[in-house]
């Protein structure tokens, strides 16, 4: 009878469909079908696929992949040394490098921005395609610059610029932590040495006197609430809905630091979610929803001057009146897409009332787990009825809409979930870096978000049949995937440079490729490679890439004489 299994790799729950079988005096356990990092979810599928195998009267015993554990141990790396592999390896360049760089701003090299955008089109694909009830849009980085007034950036965007009465060293801190924070070199005491604004000035003219001050914008927000009603009125949604958007902002930090965890220039992915301030239920939230747990750091436990984390769930914090139910929702959703990417090492930290931002009723930090620390990583904030009101207010253009549902005129309240993509960027980088276990370095980065999905190898360089084949399987494949062709130094030194970038799979065409019209793939993290025919690659790359799905389901385990570098 075949059985659920379930098998920690790099601290995550993976979930297997197996069955045990009698092979001469032995019983061994033998691979049927990957289900997923979902629980509730396997089980589902579990029951789909033995439902079936039964009617269809398929033998079990043609299915059976037999399952090697993945054997990668991951290794903690230091901020520095972690910029340091990124520019070797085409991943990140500091800005202007050939004038020493510029502090706070940074370059994606080849690597750095195929893993960049493939975490923005996941997040995109996640939260607005798989979303009824969410549009995009793009806004401009710069805007009248009342729309800088209207949001409270002018007057209220400022850091402290603070410097050490002991050792001279300067920072920054946030008004909240003037007279609380200490030096953390030498921890001396700070002296503040006045406001800082954050906001980029520029100027928006010809300079003769027509010109004016203007702003780069230091969120992404601005711009969905001030086009909420065009988009309203031209996109035929009704409340409750969203409006979503990924773009660079830009804020003039004091201290620049830890890479690109917070520098000048960064991106932000961020929704804001419409509500009639009526509204208190919402339909969206189930039990999947409420039974989402994780670390929780609260503002009791902070006041008491205690970082004590504590289990608990979404369904707690709503019945401790923390979380409005949309706010829930919201909040689970943002939980749910992070450990769809492998990361979970997050936990939850509730804003205290005196740090909350001047928009904010409610505000949460989801922080990560950084070998710098824990750091916070995305956020989530009820931000009412401010942003419309001072708009309105401003522009002296009303922000009123028609609620169908509730038959009259309102503004709606708002939450938004925020994310910092290049901290996302950082987080997936730190938890993919491991050691193969003979000292190689393996990047084993989430199949869909890796940088290059596949290489292509001919093993014999001079073979003309076997690079003619090995070249019409790239081009065929590159229609789709971002694919690499490789014909230099041995197969094992090829395995070991895809490995140490994060490719997933490796494609070789051999001698018996020619006769069997097959190739080999081979699974980054395990190195166990199964034969697969080249008319089935790109639906099996597919199936792979797009649901899930383990490569040593859809052919013949090899035993390979290759050494692995």
């Amino acid at each position: 009878m075949p059985y659920i299994a379930k098998q920690k790799i790099n601290g995550k729950d993976y979930y297997y469909l197996r069955k045990s079988v009698r092979e001469g005096k032995k019983v061994i356990s033998k691979h049927i079908a990957y289900l997923g990092t979902d629980k509730k979810q396997a089980e589902l599928k579990a029951r789909e696929i033995i439902k079936n195998l039964d009617k269809k009267n398929i033998s079990m015993e043609n299915k059976i992949v037999k399952e090697k554990e993945n054997n990668l141990i991951q290794k903690k790396i230091s901020i520095d040394d972690l910029a340091k592999f990124c520019k070797e390896k085409g991943f990140i360049f500091r800005s202007s490098d050939i004038y020493g760089g510029y502090s706070g701003f940074w370059d994606f090299g080849p690597l750095g921005v195929e893993l960049f955008n493939n975490i923005k089109k996941d997040w995109w694909n996640f939260f607005v395609y798989q979303k009824e009830n969410i549009v995009g849009m793009e806004a401009s980085i710069i805007s009248s610059p009342k729309t800088w007034r209207a949001s409270g950036h002018i007057e209220n965007f400022n850091d402290v610029f603070v410097k050490c009465k002991k050792c001279g060293k300067t920072g920054k801190l946030d008004e909240n932590e003037v007279g609380k924070v200490n030096c953390p070199d030498c921890g001396g005491e700070y002296i503040s040495q006045g406001k800082f604004n954050l906001m980029f000035q520029t100027k928006v003219g010809t300079g003769d006197g027509n010109s004016e001050t203007a702003y780069l914008r230091g969120e992404t927000a601005q711009g969905m609430f001030m086009d909420f009603k065009l988009i309203f009125q031209t996109s035929r949604m009704q409340l409750p809905f969203g409006i979503a958007q990924i773009g660079r902002c830009f804020r003039n930090e004091i201290a620049p630091r830890d890479f690109l965890f917070r520098s000048r220039e960064f991106s932000i992915g961020e929704f804001e979610f419409f509500i009639n301030p009526e509204e208190e239920k919402c339909e969206l939230l189930d039990e999947k929803h409420l039974n989402t747990e994780f670390s929780f750091l609260s503002e009791e436990n902070q006041k008491n001057n205690s970082n004590k984390l504590e289990k608990t769930s979404i369904g707690n914090l709503v019945k401790k009146g923390k979380l409005e139910e949309w706010h829930a929702y919201w909040f689970a959703e943002q939980i749910i897409w992070f450990r769809s990417l492998g990361l979970d090492e997050i936990k939850i930290r509730e804003h205290m009332k005196e740090e909350l931002s001047h928009y904010s009723s409610a505000t949460f930090d989801i922080d990560y787990e950084y070998p710098f620390g824990s750091k916070e990583i995305a956020g989530n904030a009820n931000r009412g009825q401010y942003d419309l009101k001072q708009h309105e207010k401003e522009s002296k253009e009303t922000m009123e809409i028609f609620d169908e549902k509730y038959k009259k005129k309102i503004i709606p309240r708002v939450i938004e979930p925020t994310f910092g993509i290049e901290r996302i960027f950082l987080a997936i980088l730190t938890k993919a870096y491991s050691d193969d276990g003979r000292g190689n370095i393996v990047l084993n980065i989430p199949p869909k978000l890796s940088p290059i999905k596949a290489g292509v190898f001919p093993v014999i360089k001079n073979n003309e049949e076997i690079v003619r084949i090995s070249r019409e399987i790239y081009n065929s494949l590159k229609q789709e995937f971002y694919v690499i062709y490789d014909s230099g130094g041995s197969i094992g030194r090829r395995y070991a440079r895809q490995d140490e970038i994060g490719t997933p799979f490796c494609i070789t065409m051999d001698e018996e490729s020619l006769k069997n019209k097959d190739v080999t793939i081979r699974d980054r993290d395990t190195t166990e490679q199964v034969r697969v025919k080249i008319s089935d690659l790109k639906e099996i790359m597919k199936r792979v890439l797009n649901e899930g799905h383990s490569i040593l389901e859809f052919g013949k385990r090899v035993n390979t004489r290759v050494k692995e570098k």
